[in-house]
């Protein structure tokens, strides 16, 4: 193999830096014009009852967002606490308990399996079992769609960031003593602490903009909630039917 010139691998390091480089701030452009345009149309309608009053009906100026703001907070909240316990525990039984079994392997391919299903697929999921059987509507569906939705991210973040904590850490632990639980919790758990609370976010992030599996669980209301059994109004589905309303 012929070897290149030192001239010639300068000269093509400098013009992939210079294509990056363009291209990074190509994008960066035309987020930096997406947020201008958003917050210069946007802020006229920023307002105290913007975020306490119930929204109008259709046509009328005015009202706010306060029953989407108090639904979709939760709703992430039911989701928090269904799906962060499960994906943490799966991740935990993947790297700690069932790394090589078999019963491992297949958790694990479920829970990639999860991570590329889309959306609505979910929602139409819990549709089937929730909503269909029961005849309404409900947060509760919406809450349990969007648990479905932070399980994999959890699971296989969970997972992978105990799987770089040192294994001399792990005999450290069980060899002064402590039982296999007691060195994951108090010991495992806390080097991975940072890591952990990453994926936690990021599953919340994740499911805080979901909009198909709402339509199809806890669908929308112009109403304040009383219960998770009803059909209850979130910042997503409000936005999507703003956006395509005629008024």
């Amino acid at each position: 193999m012929r070897e290149r010139s030192e001239k010639g691998r300068k000269l093509l390091d400098l013009a992939v830096k210079a294509l990056s480089t363009g291209a990074a701030l190509l994008g960066i452009f035309f987020l930096g014009w997406i947020l201008l345009v958003v917050v210069q149309r946007g802020i006229a309608a920023i307002s105290w009852d913007f975020f306490t009053e119930l929204p109008t009906p259709p046509g009328m100026e005015g009202g706010g967002v306060k029953n989407a703001i108090i639904g979709t907070l939760l709703m992430t909240l039911l989701a928090t606490l269904l799906g962060v316990p499960t994906g943490i525990l799966a991740g935990v039984y993947l790297a700690e308990f069932g790394k090589y079994s078999r019963l491992g392997a297949w958790v694990r391919f479920t829970v990639n399996v999860l991570m590329g299903i889309p959306s609505i697929i979910l929602g139409l999921f819990v549709y089937s079992i929730l909503v269909f059987p029961f005849g309404r509507f409900s947060g509760l569906a919406g809450g349990v769609s969007l648990a479905i939705l932070m399980f994999p991210v959890v699971a296989r973040t969970t997972e992978d960031m105990l799987s770089m904590v040192p294994n001399a850490l792990r005999e450290a632990a069980l060899a002064i003593g402590n039982p296999r639980w007691m060195a994951t919790l108090g010991i495992l758990f806390r080097a991975a602490k940072s890591g952990l609370i990453t994926g936690v976010l990021l599953s919340v992030a994740r499911v805080s903009g979901e909009t198909a599996p709402l339509l199809f669980t806890a669908l929308n209301s112009p109403y304040m909630m009383k219960s998770l059994n009803e059909p209850i109004a979130n910042l997503t589905v409000t936005i999507y039917q703003y956006a395509m309303s005629p008024y």
